[in-house]
């Protein structure tokens, strides 16, 4: 049987790439069922994998900021004075990060480098996005649908073509933003940052989270089930919306139900947490249970007062 050694020997010696020298391991672990020969309470994750990984990620990230020093270019300062130039120096920043998404991405198959090239390309989308919002005069909503929707069109792209799972998680932050500036723009109140997350708050955001959390969730879910041994980009996909979805449904019910803070709401505060952790047992995810398990020690402190402790030392005993 060949071993991973063998593989690398063979990427040395030029019998084989590195590109197929990776799809052959994928290849192998899906054939031989890696799901089964990990624990039952595993869950694959994966953010790097090696320390050459994190120092291309350190290399990265300074040679964009660096980028960004000797251009002048910041995503507050200078759009008003010359959006247009702004708008160019991103598109020439989007086409840098591309080309090395390329290599890092496509060729290398490197799982840090890859997440932080999608994350420079946001951050590069945001500057082309508020460039492109300060070319003409208009109201706050309307520049930030501009912008939102630029992020949103060119991550959407950028998954397309490299397919970095974790982009599908700034993807759907980018939604998010969208969704609500389009809100802001049709006349919606303007965001209340400690009353976003609640259904009995003005203005549609309490809503918009929980559609696009369910969105997230059902694409993951459809995710999951093509892959059920979870060997492929598929599973990683799904991780990530899981990831999303998560926080966007059990935090804006959850928060919901805890600022009532009446028995009836604490009742079904408890048994929505019951049915979360329930379904985070059924769909073999864990990103669930994380999102509640602070509601659930917040609920714990507010209904047993100092008896908390106890429940909340069995609820680390579960987790761990």
């Amino acid at each position: 049987m060949i071993e991973r050694d063998d593989l690398r020997a063979a990427v040395a010696a030029g019998v084989v790439t590195e590109a197929q020298a990776a799809r052959l391991t994928a290849m192998s672990e899906e054939r031989r069922g890696i799901r089964a020969i990990m624990g039952p309470s595993d869950e694959p994750f994966e953010l790097f994998r090696g320390l050459n990984e994190i120092f291309i990620v350190v290399g990265l990230t300074i040679l964009y900021f660096g980028w960004l020093a000797v251009t002048g270019l910041t995503i507050f300062n200078n759009l008003g004075a010359a959006p247009v130039s702004v708008v160019g120096l991103s598109i020439v920043a989007l086409f840098a990060i591309a080309a090395a998404a390329q290599y890092f991405t496509i060729i290398r198959r490197m799982v840090a480098p890859s997440i932080a090239l999608a994350c420079l390309a946001g951050l590069s989308l945001l500057q082309m996005g508020l460039g492109f919002a300060s070319i003409e005069d208009a109201t706050i909503g309307a520049k930030a649908t501009i912008t939102s929707a630029t992020v949103f069109t060119g991550l959407l792209l950028y998954w397309w073509y490299f397919r970095v799972p974790f982009t599908l998680a700034l993807i759907g932050a980018a939604a998010l933003a969208f969704c609500y500036s389009l809100s802001l723009a049709n006349g919606a109140a303007v965001l209340d940052l400690e009353n976003a997350f609640l259904l009995s708050a003005e203005g549609p955001f309490a809503l918009i989270t929980i559609a696009l959390g369910l969105a997230a969730l059902i694409i993951a879910i459809r995710f999951d089930l093509s892959d059920p041994h979870r060997v492929t980009r598929r599973s990683a996909n799904g991780f990530w919306l899981h990831v999303v979805a998560a926080p966007a449904i059990v935090n804006t019910v959850a928060l919901t139900l805890l600022e009532a803070d009446t028995a009836a709401s604490n009742l079904l505060l408890l048994a929505f947490l019951f049915v979360i952790a329930l379904f985070a047992i059924i769909i073999d995810r864990r990103s669930f249970l994380m999102a509640g398990a602070g509601y659930a020690v917040a609920l714990s402190v507010i209904v047993l007062e100092e008896g908390a402790s106890v429940v909340i030392l069995a609820l680390g005993f579960g987790l761990v």
